[in-house]
C-alpha cells in the first residue's frame, strides 16, 4: 500500500513538472514581443524597466506606455505629458506631472496609472 501511494506521489510530482514546462514554453522565440528600445528612444538607461521618460520619449511612445499601463484615452494624456515638459530629473514622483494634470480632474487612479508608466 505505501508503494503504490509512494507511485502515485510520484506519479502526480511528474505530471506537474511536465505541466510547468510545458506552461513556460520552453521556446526562446520573442514572435510578438515589442521590439527593444534603440538608442535616442524615450526609454534610455535612466528610466526604470517598462517606463518611458517624460522629459524625452515621443508622444507616440509615452502613449504606447499609458496604455500598456490600462490609461484610457492614452493619445490625449500623451499631449498633456508632453505639452508640460521639462519635468525635474530628480522628482521621481513626478509631483510638477501631477499638478499639471491635476487641473484635468483625471481622478486619482488615472494619475497614479499615468504617472507608474513614466519616469522623469
Amino acid at each position: 500500500m505505501i508503494a503504490g501511494t509512494a507511485r502515485l506521489a510520484v506519479a502526480c510530482a511528474a505530471g506537474v513538472l511536465a505541466f510547468g514546462l510545458a506552461a513556460c514554453g520552453g521556446s526562446a522565440s520573442t514572435a510578438g514581443a515589442p521590439a527593444p528600445a534603440t538608442t535616442g528612444s524615450g526609454t534610455g538607461p535612466t528610466a526604470p524597466a517598462g517606463k518611458v521618460s517624460a522629459n524625452t520619449a515621443s508622444e507616440d511612445e509615452i502613449a504606447a506606455a499609458l496604455e500598456r499601463a490600462g490609461v484610457s484615452n492614452p493619445e490625449r494624456w500623451a499631449e498633456e505629458v508632453v505639452e508640460y515638459r521639462p519635468y525635474p530629473a530628480d522628482d521621481p514622483n513626478l509631483t510638477t506631472l501631477r499638478e499639471n494634470l491635476a487641473k484635468y480632474n483625471p481622478g486619482q487612479e488615472t494619475t497614479d496609472r499615468i504617472v507608474s508608466a513614466l519616469a522623469p
